[in-house]
């Protein structure tokens, strides 16, 4: 069994090519001729072939780099452990805490005809959370954060005293830091997010070195971010019924220049509306009605008439009183007539009682002549009325047929103009009335965010780990380190011992 020495294996094999570099073109068994002694040993340099026989070498002369600078790796392994336990108990702790954050890209449905469109398809849900999910770490976020948390005042997140490398520059060169700005760039260094691939869940982490203040920096994130979203909307919703002010403005002057054309134009081709329509069509109708009505009253009157004169002593009249009469007066003529017959039976034609009767009868009959009379002359009066009534009518409204065709004239005209002045009306009303909804919607909050899982104290510090952890790790890492700087002076020493034992060997 070979025992592991510190020098080189006599029998470990090379290559061709290695040995022919290492010999300057020789061959791999040609005889090494060394200098004379008397000769001063050349500097060593490292050459293709000695890294070669390096690299060619057996196993274990990596143990015995090993076994010589295992002392030192426990020593190196020892170190390590005391400076990871320091480590752990030296170094300020940070405590980190999670939140757990439903980011909805659909907003609450508030108005049916809402100002910011709802997203329909995945990728737009997808990019509407995702911006939503940068605006939780964004600057202005976390701006709110410092200035409701006064951070500017914890020294965790800003110190005032210079640091050892700042106070070694000259005074010109120090620049004195923003307080803001710092305790900003130490925050945003703290929070952390992350989303979830399956849904619109976001993880937001907060570090700081007390639970308390992690969970307090958690909530006033969460608060801010809720109110930065709040604000866009408002902004957004602002801006829009700005614009809408400005514009209304020059819609209510269009609509005020329209509405005094048409005024002009009714005043100057004196146009009378009344009910929205004009006061001459609306006499001319009413007129043509008077004139049909009166056309009606002549021809009942013309018929009346002529009844009453083709009828004679028959005659009917409608009118009551009249009617009255001739009934009185006919019945008294037909008593009258009886008697008479009745008498003449008995006395003779000049008996007093027949010539009483006959003169009653005859002046009844005179009275029934004169009251149809009267009868027939009333309604040839009725007869000439409604002609000359009905005459002036038509005369009427002959006349005002042509103040009537010339309103229709400039009616069209006037249309125009009042169609004009509806439709800019039309817009300005609707403006109005979108300006007042939007300038209401801007105090509405229709985000839909919600916290779904909220911050709690961690039953551990995040960083650092455990002090056994931290010793078990700073033991492995100085034996390692200790195992490392043996193999890299067995190298050395293995590279550069050769050389000398050739010289030693020429010299024998």
């Amino acid at each position: 069994m070979a025992l592991l020495t510190d020098a080189p294996h006599p029998q470990s094999p090379t290559s061709g090519a290695r040995a022919f570099a290492r010999l300057g073109g020789r061959a791999a068994n040609d005889e090494i001729v060394a200098p004379p002694a008397r000769e001063p040993e050349p500097v060593q340099t490292v050459t293709l072939g000695k890294i070669g026989d390096f690299l060619e070498l057996d196993l274990g002369r990596i143990f015995v780099w090993l076994r010589k600078g295992l002392l030192a790796s426990v020593a190196l392994a020892g170190l390590g452990a005391m400076a990871g336990g320091a480590y752990a108990v030296l170094s300020p702790a940070k405590y980190t805490v999670s939140t757990d954050i439903l980011i909805d890209p659909a907003n609450l449905q508030v108005v049916s005809d809402d100002l910011f469109q709802q997203p329909g398809q995945v990728d737009n849900a997808l990019l509407n959370a995702g911006s939503k999910l940068r605006v939780l770490t964004s600057g202005n976020v976390l701006a709110r954060v410092v200035d409701k948390l006064n951070l500017v005042a914890d020294k965790e997140f800003y110190d005032p005293t210079p640091g050892l490398l700042a106070s070694l520059l000259p005074a010109s060169k120090q620049e004195e830091a923003d307080p803001r700005l710092a305790a900003l760039s130490a925050l945003s260094k703290r929070v952390g997010t992350k989303a979830d691939e399956k849904s619109f869940v976001a993880t937001l982490s907060v570090s700081s070195e007390s639970a308390d203040k992690s969970i307090a920096i958690s909530s006033a994130i969460v608060d801010a971010f809720k109110a930065e979203l709040a604000t866009a909307e408002a902004d957004g919703a602002g801006r829009t019924a700005a614009a809408l002010n400005d514009r209304l403005d020059e819609l209510k002057s269009a609509v005020k220049v329209a509405e005094e054309k048409v005024e002009a134009y009714k005043r100057d081709n004196n146009l009378a509306t009344s009910a929205g329509e004009l006061v001459n069509t609306q006499t001319m109708a009413q007129l043509n009605q008077q004139v049909v009505e009166a056309q009606s009253r002549v021809i009942a009157a013309q018929s009346s008439y002529d009844e009453l004169v083709a009828a004679g002593r028959n005659a009917t009249t409608a009118d009551t009183q009249a009617s009255g009469a001739l009934t009185t007066l006919r019945a008294s003529a037909g008593a009258l007539r009886q008697q008479l017959d009745a008498q003449s039976m008995v006395y003779g034609p000049r008996h007093p009682t027949i010539v009483r009767l006959n003169t009653e009868l005859a002046a009844v009959n005179a009275q029934l002549e004169a009251e149809i009379g009267r009868i027939v002359a009333a309604a040839k009066v009725s007869l000439d009325e409604a002609k000359t009534a009905a005459a002036a009518l038509a005369a009427k409204a002959d006349e005002l047929k042509t103040d009537v065709f010339s309103d229709n004239e400039a009616l069209v005209t006037l249309r125009e103009l009042e169609r004009d002045a509806t439709s800019k009306s039309t817009i300005y009303e609707a403006f109005l009335s979108r300006a007042r909804q939007v300038t209401e919607r801007e105090q509405l909050d229709t985000t839909n965010v919600r916290v779904i899982s909220t911050a709690v104290p961690p039953a551990a510090r995040s960083w650092p780990p455990r002090t056994v952890v931290m010793l078990g790790a700073g033991a492995v890492g100085g034996f390692a380190l200790g195992l490392l700087i043996a193999v890299l002076i067995g190298m050395i020493r293995d590279l550069r011992q050769p050389r000398r034992r050739r010289v030693a060997s020429a010299a024998r």
